[in-house]
């Protein structure tokens, strides 16, 4: 009886995980594996934190461009992390596979838009003479591109979550590469602007619009604020560019491939860099930091015309 008995206490445990890992075999799972609850969780509660403080804060400072950037890609993050928690109950789950797939996909798009707003600000306060383009068409040029990433991102992402993954996979792999182009172009850009502004050699001259003389303007001074903005712009730059560096490499690697399939790269170099990144701009807020800066986005009473001479 005793045989019996220990039997049993052996027997039932390993019998439960072989038939759980024949229930959830990866052959069949949407995501080749499970989703684990608790870190799927998680993310929603720090992506819905951070999207709070957002709001406050953007209504605290009247920045109204963050609803559509950072707080948007917060809503989109807690989206999808909830879809994965749905499959984390629901391996099998066709609907939340979709909408994690979708939402994951784009949603840090709108974060990189913020990121080109506060460099048009930035560029504008310490001296537009020393960037390739005005702080307007940094903005303009940026956020068409982040624009266009994001909509191509978004139709391959619907069109892989449904009878053409293939397909889809191909035309999200190509938003998702768009958006790294512009990455690199934009940290080259403003590489360049702070390298230049350092070694004080303006790149253009500002044409006044009164007097018509080529005068290049005063340049700005980095203070402790400036420091502290420009900090938390590179670090989320980094983070945002090593998060499209793994999702090209995951996507490039078809819907079955190793990279896909292993969850916790997922949650490292998808999940965290996002959310350290939208963290990052909490701390690191123009609100607080940029603070007096006319908007960028057409409201600023500086009517100066950038001519692109060269000075060099």
């Amino acid at each position: 009886m005793r045989s019996f008995f220990w039997f049993f206490c052996l027997y039932i445990p390993i019998l439960c995980a072989v038939m759980n890992k024949i229930l959830t075999s990866s052959d069949d799972l949407p995501y080749n594996y499970v989703p684990t609850m608790w870190v799927c969780a998680m993310f929603i509660a720090l992506f819905s934190l951070s999207s709070i403080i957002h709001v406050v804060q953007a209504i605290r400072f009247r920045l109204w461009w963050l609803f559509p950037t950072a707080i948007f890609c917060g809503l989109l993050e807690v989206i999808g992390w909830s879809a994965r928690l749905w499959s984390s109950k629901n391996p099998f789950l066709r609907k939340a596979f979709i909408m994690s797939t979708a939402t994951t996909i784009v949603a840090p798009t709108p974060l990189v838009a913020a990121n080109f707003i506060i460099l048009g600000r930035i560029t504008r306060q310490l001296g537009p003479q020393f960037c390739r383009l005005s702080p307007r068409w940094y903005t303009i040029l940026f956020l068409s591109c982040d624009i266009l990433a994001f909509v191509v991102q978004s139709v391959g992402g619907s069109i892989a979550s449904g009878t053409q993954p293939v397909l889809g996979g191909h035309i999200a792999l190509g938003g998702i590469a768009l958006q790294l182009v512009v990455l690199i172009l934009y940290t080259a850009l403003a590489t360049e602007f702070l390298v230049r502004f350092a070694l004080d050699r303006p790149v253009r001259h500002i044409h006044n619009v009164e007097g018509g003389i080529k005068v290049n303007p005063q340049r700005g001074t980095v203070d402790t604020s400036m420091r502290h903005m420009l900090f938390g712009m590179s670090v989320m730059t980094v983070l945002i560019l090593t998060r499209s560096i793994y999702r090209t490499i995951e996507l490039a690697g078809g819907w079955d491939g190793k990279v896909i399939s292993t969850q916790w790269l997922f949650n490292v170099f998808d999940g965290t860099m996002v959310m350290v990144a939208i963290f990052t701009l909490n701390v690191f807020h123009p609100g607080v930091l940029l603070c007096g800066l006319d908007d960028e986005l057409g409201m600023g009473t500086n009517e100066q015309k950038v001519q692109g001479s060269h000075s060099e």
